[in-house]
């Protein structure tokens, strides 16, 4: 049977905390609306998945792009440092799984599309921060990986509203799902779906 599976990206103390080193503006808010979404998804027993990153000390693993600035603020997102630790509002729970990027995706170079496919999922709904970077970046390989997508709008943030806004209308151009939290929770236990490839392999199977 397939399921849905419940994605958090990058909500930890370094990129939501006011004045952190990578602070996006807003992600204490965005935090409260993931907490009623995620509390649902736990009482309804949906896999949640929370996705972090890592950097080594030295920065030897940031990105080329994010290297200056990594170095600017001394080092961020480091494992065993209180910065790089998920957001008190969103601690995983036992059985919650995990999964650790050094990209902005959340599937590159991660075992998330392995796992997802072990755990019979065919949907994923993504939280977290930022909208234009790695949940721009997860959900379009999640697309790309023949997921369907839910991206929750008040459960997503970006550093401007605007930045927010044109990258949920390119989402929903390309076909992904955008849900507030309020629909989402009032959708469960069985959240919306296209049914994309059940329709595709109907197709295949009928042109034999």
């Amino acid at each position: 049977m397939s399921k849905t599976a419940f994605l958090i990206v990058d909500m930890q103390n370094d990129f939501c905390l006011p004045g952190a080193p990578f602070e996006v503006k807003g992600a204490m808010g965005v935090a409260s609306n993931i907490r009623r979404a995620l509390e649902a998804c736990r009482q309804h027993k949906l896999p949640v998945v929370h996705v972090f990153r890592y950097y080594r000390p030295d920065g030897s693993d940031v990105e080329i792009t994010r290297y200056d600035k990594f170095m600017q603020v001394g080092g961020a997102l480091i494992e065993g440092t209180k910065g790089g630790e998920i957001v008190e509002e969103l601690k995983p729970l036992a059985g919650e799984y995990l999964v650790c990027k050094r990209r902005w995706s959340a599937f590159f170079q991660t075992e998330l599309d392995n796992l997802l496919k072990r755990l019979g999922v065919d949907q994923v709904v993504v939280t977290g921060v930022q909208t234009p970077n790695c949940i721009r970046g997860t959900v379009w390989d999640a697309n790309s990986l023949d997921y369907e997508v839910i991206v929750l709008v008040d459960g997503t943030g970006a550093n401007t509203t605007e930045v927010h806004e044109a990258n949920l209308t390119d989402m929903k151009n390309i076909g992904v799902k955008l849900m507030t939290v309020d629909e989402f929770v009032k959708s469960l236990p069985n959240p919306p779906k296209d049914g994309f490839m059940e329709r595709i392999r109907k197709y295949l199977e009928e042109k034999k």
